[in-house]
């Protein structure tokens, strides 16, 4: 397939910039898949799609103050955007602007915080940090929310909150996993209360989920590995729910990966790559935002409902305003 398969038209003024004063205030829109009918719902009536004995699989990955703001010895301005944490205290890393920082350049952070260039990287560049000893209870001081650059705004304190799932609590990821936003904890017990399971699983997601496809054949292009983990537990609530007939729900591309991955109870790396032909193992209904043109995100959910389907949605929900991206407005493929 092409890259410009997937291709759409958007208004900028429809890229939500804040979230919405309420976390399940959304619109959702609905896409069943056997008769084809998409239209409009309240994210809060997602419960009348739950059935007794169903299973909601939510990631629990928290998101990490991943964006650094430091200097270089000659005053001049650099960021870091931190990626994969690889022990020790060195960090794979974005930097900007990437050509000032050659092998050897030092940044300077507050707290007495700097960071040595090792090498560059595949992806990225390879730093060293000072100060490893206390290293993560630095970085959390002196790092701010890594919202993702199609907010055209600084970070601000209510972001803290808000760019994080309510019930988020796995240390590790560098962008939030969107599609869980919208839920708030009295919508999670009363999906509990209709009989719905809940289980998490942790998708760390980072950059690379998000990283732009360069190959136009787009079957060329390669996934960068994500830590995930699939406890137990969860494992075993999939068997049994598969066995009664009854669906998973993913809530998210990045836990429809992680259970599409395949891999028995445990934790790993996952490269999974999801582009239409696929067919899905584990997942029956998938809850999602509005992906990126071109993006790896919309590839997958295009696996998923069919890309000609996919893209009419995504029309009509231009068509109709709907709000895209991590802080906007969200999709119940059936």
């Amino acid at each position: 397939m092409r890259l410009s398969d997937f291709d759409y038209e958007l208004p900028q003024e429809l890229i939500a910039q804040r979230p919405l004063v309420e976390r399940d205030g959304s619109r959702m829109m609905v896409l069943e898949r056997r008769t084809k009918k998409i239209y409009e719902k309240k994210f809060t009536n997602i419960v009348e799609y739950l059935i007794e004995g169903d299973a909601l699989i939510l990631n629990d990955a928290r998101v990490i103050p991943a964006r650094l703001t430091g200097k270089k010895e000659t005053g001049a301005r650099v960021e870091l955007f931190l990626l994969e944490a690889m022990g020790g205290g060195r960090y794979k890393v974005l930097a900007r602007p990437s050509k000032r920082l050659k092998k050897d350049s030092r940044v300077i952070f507050d707290e007495g915080v700097t960071a040595e260039v090792l090498e560059d990287a595949d992806f990225g560049k390879v730093v060293q940090f000072s100060a490893a000893a206390d290293l993560g209870k630095k970085l959390r001081r002196i790092g701010k929310v890594p919202l993702p650059p199609y907010i055209k705004r600084d970070p601000e304190k209510a972001d803290e909150e808000r760019y994080q799932t309510v019930y988020a609590r796995s240390d590790g990821a560098t962008a939030s996993p969107t599609a869980g936003l919208h839920f708030t904890k009295g919508l999670l017990s009363a999906i509990k209360d209709k009989g719905v399971n809940i289980a998490y699983i942790t998708l760390d997601v980072s950059y690379g989920t998000f990283a732009p496809v360069l190959e136009e054949e787009i079957e060329r292009h390669r996934m960068h590995k994500e830590y995930y983990k699939l406890p137990e537990e969860t494992a075993e609530m999939i068997n049994e729910t598969k066995k009664r007939g009854n669906k998973i729900v993913a809530v998210g591309t990045t836990a429809a990966r992680v259970l599409e991955t395949g891999a028995p109870a445990g934790e790993g790396f996952t490269d999974l790559f999801i582009y239409p032909g696929y067919k899905f193992k584990a997942v029956d209904a998938l809850l999602t935002n509005f992906h990126i043109p071109k993006s790896t995100l919309l590839m997958l959910v295009s696996a998923f409902a069919g890309r000609d389907f996919i893209m009419k949605a995504y029309r009509s929900a231009v068509e109709k305003n709907f709000r895209f991206f991590s802080y906007g407005d969200c999709m119940l493929i059936i």
